[in-house]
């Protein structure tokens, strides 16, 4: 921004200027910029053009989450969720259009895959839910945290969500803590390798399974980056951070009777030894088709037990908007599926 400023003859300090006014203050036209010179709000309306992704739908659980559907330019809609806590605000951000993986659990993967976000689709979703928001008359809900963790693998799409997360946490723009926004990824190592290189964010592994044979099934990722590499890389993370996040958080959806028996938990505490950890138990959320059945309470709880009497840092996720489809693994969008997945998964269940 101050390279484009210069180019056209500004002082560059107009970039912070507009970043403010586009970020922190939601401005949807160059007019409402008041502190930069008519000419050049004239100059910018010209050349340039404030457009967010468009709201399809908007859907609020009592639980008091939000679901967006967003419209993007080439007719591919994706979701972004906003779940409120007493104590923050999360909102949920997606990295592609679908997902270019197919853990089999998972709704988005149902999907298929499209594209890639831009930059400014990934970013526009913080946008267009900050100002929904903002605009909501029981009062202005504030956006404490955001975590990468919509549809889409967020290091598939690496340089793009390195430029957004650094705009999300950019003083003159959203302001976010590092400590504040979290990567969730399924294992992609050579860009986990880069993203340890490239800028300090929290990281959360969908890990979902104790060993090899059970992830196989869950993430075929795992066929190509195992679980002993993907914790070597995940050590190799840590070892290049600082101690404001020194930990990883495994993401492990509770299925019925495939990885939530005692012996699986027992495995899952000897494999993550000596790994600053927290466990996030999620209850599975099924969707239309499914295979998969969510483990019992009793049997999330009696899981979570073990770990803990291991040492564990354990967390049971509480099921946020399913009754909106916008909990945990239900995301789905709607994308022209460029990969035929649905027409593959479709083929296996005529069978």
């Amino acid at each position: 921004m101050k390279a484009y400023f210069t180019s056209i003859g500004e002082k560059p300090f107009r970039a912070t200027q507009v970043i403010k006014w586009l970020h922190q203050m939601n401005a949807s036209s160059v007019d409402q910029m008041t502190n930069i010179s008519k000419p050049l709000r004239q100059f910018l309306s010209e050349h340039a053009v404030i457009r967010a992704p468009a709201i399809i739908m908007d859907q609020q659980s009592a639980d008091g989450t939000h679901k967006w559907l967003l419209r993007l330019d080439d007719g591919n809609a994706i979701e972004t969720v906003f779940i409120p806590e007493d104590d923050r605000g999360t909102l949920c951000v997606s990295s592609q259009v679908g997902c270019a993986l197919d853990c089999t659990f998972c709704s988005t993967a149902r999907q298929g895959f499209n594209r890639n976000l831009t930059t400014a689709e990934i970013i526009g979703q913080l946008w267009v839910a900050k100002r929904t928001l903002q605009a909501d008359p029981k009062g202005a809900r504030v956006i404490s945290n955001v975590v990468m963790m919509g549809m889409g693998e967020p290091l598939l799409n690496f340089d793009n969500v390195v430029d957004a997360l650094k705009l999300m946490m950019d003083d003159n723009a959203y302001g976010l803590s590092k400590r504040r926004v979290t990567l969730s990824t399924s294992g992609v190592l050579p860009a986990l390798e880069r993203l340890a290189e490239t800028m300090d964010v929290s990281l959360a592994v969908s890990l979902h399974a104790p060993n090899d044979e059970v992830r196989d099934q869950l993430v075929p990722l795992n066929r190509k980056y195992p679980i002993q590499e993907l914790l070597a890389g995940c050590r190799r993370f840590l070892a290049k951070k600082t101690t404001e996040r020194n930990h990883i958080t495994w993401e492990y959806v509770m299925l019925e009777g495939v990885n939530d028996q005692d012996e699986h938990a027992r495995q899952l505490a000897k494999l993550l030894q000596g790994i600053p950890s927290k466990i996030n138990l999620i209850p599975f959320n099924p969707f239309p088709e499914t295979r998969y059945k969510r483990s019992s309470n009793n049997r999330i709880h009696r899981f979570r037990d073990i770990l803990v009497e291991a040492g564990y840092t354990v967390i049971t996720r509480k099921t946020r908007g399913d009754d909106i489809d916008a909990a945990c693994g239900q995301l789905a969008g709607k994308v022209n599926d460029k990969s035929r997945r649905e027409i593959h998964f479709a083929r296996i269940e005529q069978g």
